[in-house]
């Protein structure tokens, strides 16, 4: 970073200095060009209104003629050129070279404005000498024309000359810019360094205003990820201690009957808790798995618009059987209603709710569970009248692991996490999940699209 910030503060500096100086050179050409053609116009009326020339082309006596030259030169710049046209173009005088070997100027672009109004300019660049010549041309009342030239460089010119310069110029700029940009961003950079290693404190502001929603938002995601990575790790905790129970409960009943320890009418007994311990297991995986998927935000869900009334008639009539096996009466009531969803994750919660319902009812209770339409929206409702939830324990129902009862939980066969699949399917679906429980009176669980 601090590399590309000298790097661009140098380019910054170099396209300065070269802009800076082709507009002041460009602008003080334009302001020299001015200027020249202002000087030779006020040379040019200068001579017009002495009327040395004509006095020149009428003088006879050589002395005179000495004279008036020597005053014309006294009156005009030293590289002056002055040149005296007839009306037919015919050169009357010219200061530099003699006027009869001259050739016809009336075709001049100068002289042939000069006719016309009065008035002609004219700039012609010599490629050879790299200068530009600059004319102005007057007419005067006697019909003729009086024209002074004066040579001056080309832009590019000195553009070639002061080139050195620009570049010595150029290069200590460059430097002073490097050395300007390690101070700056070495100063720049301290308060941001500073925030990133106290970003665990945030009763320290960072030094720019613009940087405090940027400073928010990594606070919030640095404690985000420190509160998944813990989540993970009591997770993984939670996952082995839960696994560590049926598999020990297994391994101890298969020994006693690998080493003949159990007798005859103990080895029924002893089958019938492995199974029951390997169907918690088994349990216990799947619900482990189905959260993994559902943890997973990439897996694309196939949502469409499905029956919430039929799915959970089905679940229903699937957990009669097992409902009958605790004494526990479902009574089912409901209307069609047509949701958008996953109807395979729908069906899981539903079944985990009523499993809940059954599981933590008392003998001979009932589970009432309602599939409908409510206030133009889907809605799920299973109630029980069973042993209820203190206050304490409804802020914690729907963690991972987490049991009501542990010793009826696990003597049904419950893993901890049917209600926690039960709020990440809720979550999924974008619904809202409201408990309402008193211990004694049993519970309601409601899910609304």
């Amino acid at each position: 970073m601090k590399q590309k910030i000298n790097i661009r503060l140098a380019i910054i500096a170099v396209l300065a200095v070269v802009a800076t100086t082709v507009g002041t050179t460009t602008i003080y050409y334009n302001l020299f060009k001015r200027q020249v053609r202002n000087d030779l116009r006020i040379e040019a009326e200068l001579i017009r209104s002495m009327g040395l020339l004509q006095q020149i082309y009428e003088s006879s006596d050589p002395e005179d003629l000495n004279g008036e030259l020597q005053s014309l030169n006294d009156l005009t710049e030293e590289n002056l050129r002055i040149t005296w046209v007839d009306a037919d173009g015919t050169v009357l005088y010219d200061n530099d070279k003699d006027a009869t070997l001259l050739e016809n100027h009336k075709d001049r672009t100068e002289i042939q404005e000069a006719f016309k109004t009065g008035v002609g300019e004219e700039v012609r660049r010599s490629d050879t000498l790299d200068m530009d010549t600059y004319y102005y041309a007057l007419k005067l009342e006697d019909g003729t024309v009086i024209r002074v030239a004066t040579e001056a460089r080309t832009i590019l010119s000195i553009f070639l000359s002061s080139m050195p310069f620009i570049i010595w110029l150029v290069s200590a700029i460059i430097l002073l810019c490097i050395w300007i940009s390690y101070v700056l961003t070495k100063q720049l950079l301290i308060p941001i360094e500073k925030m990133a290693e106290n970003l665990d404190d945030s009763s320290q502001e960072p030094a720019y205003k613009e940087l405090v929603p940027f400073a928010d938002k990594i606070r919030l995601q640095h404690e985000n990820i420190l509160s998944i990575a813990k989540s993970r790790q009591d997770f993984t905790a939670s996952v082995s201690h839960e696994l560590k129970t049926p598999l020990t409960a297994i391994s101890g009943y298969a020994e006693l009957i690998e080493n003949h320890m159990a007798q005859p009418n103990q080895e029924i007994y002893f089958a019938s808790q492995i199974r029951k311990n390997a169907d918690r297991l088994l349990a216990l995986i799947n619900d482990i798995i189905q959260l993994s998927e559902l943890d997973h935000q990439e897996v694309i869900h196939e949502f469409a618009h499905v029956d919430l009334y039929e799915i959970a008639k089905e679940c229903v009539q699937s957990l009669n059987v097992n409902a009958q096996r605790r004494n526990v009466e479902i009574i089912f009531s409901g209307m069609n209603c047509l949701v958008y969803g996953e109807q395979h994750m729908i069906r899981e919660m539903i079944v985990n709710l009523i499993q809940n319902a059954i599981q933590y009812n008392n003998e001979g209770g009932k589970v009432l569970v309602y599939a409908g339409n409510r206030n133009g929206r889907g809605y799920l409702r299973v109630e029980d009248n069973g042993i209820g939830i203190s206050k304490e324990m409804q802020e914690h129902v729907f963690e991972r692991f987490y049991r009501v009862d542990k010793s009826r939980s696990r003597e049904t066969g419950g893993t901890g996490l049917g209600l926690a699949i039960v709020k990440h399917i809720v979550e999924i679906h974008g619904a809202s999940i409201k408990l309402d429980s008193a211990p004694g009176r049993g519970t309601r669980i409601s899910v609304s699209f």
